[in-house]
This record gives structure tokens, C-alpha cells and sequence, in this order.
């Protein structure tokens, strides 16, 4: 069988398994879910074992380190994804729920009902934690998916392929109401983004250069994120130390994540009194600043010049860029030339202005005296996310359930007929 006939058979029955799970029960889904939560726990050890082969591979690959550390499945990281899941089972079932109602002059009563999607098609990168999210969500939601892990992964991602089966067939339901695609061929990609009688969206998560092939080829609608360049604006009426504890997690709490600070933008008003402390803190971090002709000039031994490239850089790494800023103004003009609109924050004690910058930063997250990092799934109570949209349609933000359904109207009358 070759790639396009697998791909077109694993969507042929993702598409007839998905109208088994959308008619499924809240308390059938969560049977699952937990099925799934024991099963994990069960091979928590295989699945280390099995992501550790791949980390290996990926160092003697010399992988970027950015890649490798969201590769990485730590015992940590491992109990945090579990905690995700079991924040899913605890969420509101979204399906068949009706909101509106309202009577109209003719008698009808008008409304609109949650509805599953259909089938899901997820493309990522590392990130084996992503399996579970997207499994976890999409089976609480009502949706048959298919995902195709990058190759990087493959060995973690057939691995707790294992406990998903097993935790579909002991509650009664399709196994083939989730597929990890068993294939590094990357056509198995270009396949699923070209098969809409199959596949209802796809949802890549990873590089740009992945993301923009996608967003290119796909016959099908994408929900995504280009670039995850993320501002802190350090406003002159900000707690200083404050600010440093802001800037040092957004930064360096991990560096190769979406929702990583990449620029730093500082009042000039308070420019050297909170620089001095955030740059010797990044300092001690191995961090590399790059800043303005401002920043350099007051700080030339500790930053080099930042080109205009920079500005527009998503590092993924330890390196951050500096900008000094003539006020509000600029900030907001800043992050709307140079944003990616993923993440964007203000630290200030001035009501009136994080009140502006929430208005007039158009971004899917924007923050008061928080850090960048919080804009997760997870944090937002989401349970977990099957990824980051700065797309306005059809979700925006992290997506988690309710990003998973659509809406249809319903009517219920008593025998109304239209008249005129």
C-alpha cells in the first residue's frame, strides 16, 4: 500500500468512526479519558523508555536544541501532561449544549447547538505531549482525528499510541477514532491537507517552515500560528521588581516555546534604572542581548546592536532583542509592525494605560503584569490546548474545546408554518 492509499484509508475510517464518537455520552468519553489516564500511568516507564531512544537519535542528529528540548518527555513533564488530561475529564462536556433560545413573533423558538467538528487532522513537530492533548480533547469533544507526529518523535508517539487504543476498545468505542499516522514519509502531510471529503481542519503546530507548506497546500481549513513573537513593555509607571521577575520568566523560563518573550520594550523614562537590573540578570542567564542604538549606547559592553531583522525574529532561543521606547505610543506601534499577534504584555501600576494596551494591541492574548508564558491551555483552565490560533476565524488564542465544536441553529416550533 502506498502513502496516498494508507492515508486515504485511515481517513475513510476516521471519517465513519467520528459519527460514533459524536453521538457519544459525556459519561462515555470520560470513561475513556480515564481508561486512558490508568493506561498512561501503567506505561509511564515504557513511554520514557521509548522517548529517550528518540532523544538520542535526535542528538546525533544534532538537532537544534530548541527541537530537542520539546522533544524531551520528562517524569515532570510526563505528570503535568497527566494533570492536563485529568483537567479535561473534569471540564464541561461542550457538546449538545444550547444557548439563545428566543422566542420569535412567529412562534418559533430559535437557538444554537454545540456541535463536533468532524474529523481532526493534527501535523507536529516534537512535542509528543501534543499527542495526548490532541487526543484527549478531540475524544471529549466528539471528534475522530488523525495525527501525524514528525519523525523525530516516532518512537514516543507509537508509544502511547498503545495506551489510546487500548483505553478506545475497553470502553466500547472505535480504535479508529484516533490515528497516529505510522509513517515518516512527509507526502503522508501533503496527503492529509488535500483531503476535505475525509478531514473537517487541520491544526499544524510546529516551525514556520512546516506551517507555511501547510497553510500553502492545504484544501482543507487551517487553524495556526506563524511565529510566536512576543513583546513585554516595561511602561515607566511599572514595579521595577516586578518587571525583572515578568521579563526573566517570559525569557528564560524556557526559550523554545511560542510563548517566549523575543523583545523586550522599555520606557526611556525609567530605561537605565531597569535595564541595569534586567540585563545583568540575563547576564547570569547566558542570555544574548541585542539592542536599540539607545540600549547599546547606554549599555555597550553588554549588548550588541540589534540589525531590523530583529525585531522580526523569532529565536527560539537564549537571545532576546531590546528596544527603548518614547512612551505608549511607540510601544503599541512596535508590537503592530513587528508582532506576530500570539503574545503580548504591559507591566505597569497605571490603570488607564494597561486599560489602552489591552484595547489597542491586537494580539489573541495580551497581558497585564503577567508573564508571556502563561498563554497556554493549560494555564487558561483549558484543561489542555491542541494548539495556539492567531487567526481571527474560527478560534483565536489557545484552542481547547470549545475551539474543537461549531455551532448549528436549531428551531423547535408547535406546528408553525410560514406565512405571507
Amino acid at each position: 500500500m502506498n502513502t496516498l492509499e494508507m492515508m486515504s484509508e485511515l481517513g475513510r475510517s476516521a471519517r465513519t468512526s467520528s459519527s460514533v464518537l459524536a453521538r457519544a455520552s459525556t459519561a462515555l468519553k470520560n470513561g475513556v479519558l480515564a481508561a486512558l489516564l490508568r493506561q498512561l500511568k501503567a506505561e509511564q516507564a515504557m513511554i520514557l523508555e521509548a522517548n529517550q531512544r528518540d532523544v538520542a537519535l535526535a542528538q546525533t542528529a544534532h538537532l537544534p536544541e530548541a527541537l530537542t528540548d520539546r522533544l524531551t518527555l520528562t517524569s515532570a513533564r510526563f505528570e503535568a501532561m497527566l494533570d492536563g488530561l485529568q483537567q479535561v475529564i473534569d471540564l464541561p462536556d461542550p457538546i449538545g449544549s444550547i444557548t439563545g433560545m428566543t422566542y420569535r413573533p412567529s412562534g418559533i423558538q430559535v437557538g444554537q447547538m454545540r456541535v463536533p467538528l468532524g474529523v481532526i487532522g493534527m501535523i507536529y513537530e516534537s512535542r509528543p505531549n501534543v499527542t495526548i492533548e490532541a487526543a484527549s480533547l478531540c475524544i471529549k469533544s466528539g471528534n475522530a482525528c488523525i495525527l501525524r507526529g514528525g519523525s523525530e518523535a516516532m518512537q514516543t508517539n507509537q508509544a502511547l499510541a498503545l495506551p489510546i487504543r487500548q483505553a478506545l476498545l475497553s470502553s466500547g468505542l472505535p480504535a479508529e477514532c484516533l490515528h497516529i499516522v505510522p509513517t515518516t514519509d512527509r507526502d503522508a502531510v501533503g496527503h492529509m491537507v488535500s483531503m476535505p471529503e475525509y478531514i473537517d481542519v487541520i491544526i499544524p503546530r510546529g516551525g514556520k517552515g512546516l506551517i507555511e507548506r501547510i497553510s500553502k497546500e492545504a484544501r482543507v481549513p487551517v487553524i495556526k500560528h506563524l511565529d510566536g513573537i512576543c513583546h513585554v513593555y516595561i511602561h515607566h509607571q511599572a514595579n521595577l521588581d516586578m518587571a525583572l521577575n515578568i521579563a526573566m520568566n517570559a525569557k528564560t523560563h524556557r526559550y523554545g516555546v511560542c510563548n517566549a518573550m523575543e523583545t523586550l520594550l522599555v520606557d526611556a523614562a525609567i530605561a537605565a534604572q531597569a535595564l541595569n537590573l534586567i540585563i545583568a540578570a540575563m547576564h547570569d542567564k547566558g542570555v544574548e542581548l541585542r539592542g536599540c542604538s539607545r540600549t547599546h549606547a547606554l549599555f555597550p559592553e553588554s549588548t550588541s546592536l540589534a540589525g531590523h531583522e530583529d525585531w522580526s525574529t523569532e529565536y527560539l532561543a537564549p537571545i532576546l532583542s531590546i528596544k527603548i521606547v518614547d512612551g505608549i505610543d511607540e510601544a503599541i506601534h512596535h508590537i503592530a509592525t513587528y508582532g506576530s499577534h500570539h503574545t503580548d504584555a504591559i507591566v505597569t501600576d497605571d490603570l488607564p494605560s494597561a486599560q489602552r494596551f489591552l484595547r489597542e494591541v491586537d494580539s489573541s492574548s495580551v497581558m497585564v503584569n503577567a508573564s508571556t508564558r502563561f498563554a497556554d491551555g493549560f494555564e487558561y483552565g483549558l484543561g489542555a490546548e491542541i494548539g495556539i490560533s492567531t487567526d481571527k476565524f474560527h478560534a483565536r488564542g489557545p484552542v481547547g474545546l470549545e475551539g474543537l465544536t461549531s455551532l448549528k441553529w436549531i428551531v423547535i416550533g408547535q406546528g408553525n408554518v410560514r406565512g405571507g
